[in-house]
């Protein structure tokens, strides 16, 4: 078990926030140190410190630190979005990831432009310019949260994936 240290007589950050007697064969104590008060408390207040302790009795000693790990990101994002949680922050870098895929696909396809323009008429290239368009404008990021958070009555548009190429320059929707 890695950061482990054998305790001395201090409580289990568990025991010390349900304030009880911390015993040797505590199962909260490997896991929550005695200065990971903070920890205990909020994945206390998501899961409930039964629950927890249910989890860890079933899960396999070997897995009970990942699942700790698991259980305090868990808790803390739901505590931060009590809607979404985790799913909320792995749509919005999804968002982002699809943003980017398509900031590069227009910027790849603007090089192979610039690049066949340049070997059709290398002579007069500075002098014929290519016109592209615009790079499009993205919304921020909360704008799309907001967007999740508000139910809105005008219908999202759909789109087909053949109708979409890179030259639409449009914001795609993300629907998940």
């Amino acid at each position: 078990m890695r950061g482990y240290e054998p305790r001395s007589t201090s409580s289990c950050a568990a025991c010390k926030f349900l304030k009880r007697r911390c015993t040797p064969t505590c199962i909260f104590a490997p896991y929550f140190r005695s200065d990971e008060c903070k920890k205990f408390a909020k994945v206390h207040k998501v899961f409930g410190a039964s629950n927890v302790s249910k989890i860890l009795i079933e899960v396999p000693e070997e897995q009970r630190e990942d699942t700790v790990n698991s259980l305090a990101y868990e808790a803390e994002a739901r505590l931060k979005d009590p809607v979404y949680g985790v799913i909320g922050a792995i749509a919005l870098l999804q968002r982002k990831m699809m943003e980017l895929q398509h900031d590069l696909a227009i910027a790849k396809d603007r090089l192979a432009r610039y690049a066949a323009a340049a070997t059709t008429t290398a002579p007069d290239f500075y002098n014929n310019h290519v016109s592209l368009p615009p790079f499009p404008e993205f919304y921020t990021c909360t704008d799309f949260n907001d967007s999740f958070c508000h139910s809105s009555s005008s219908p999202t548009p759909s789109f087909s994936r053949h109708e979409i190429t890179v030259d639409d320059f449009v914001q795609i929707p993300y629907i998940f």
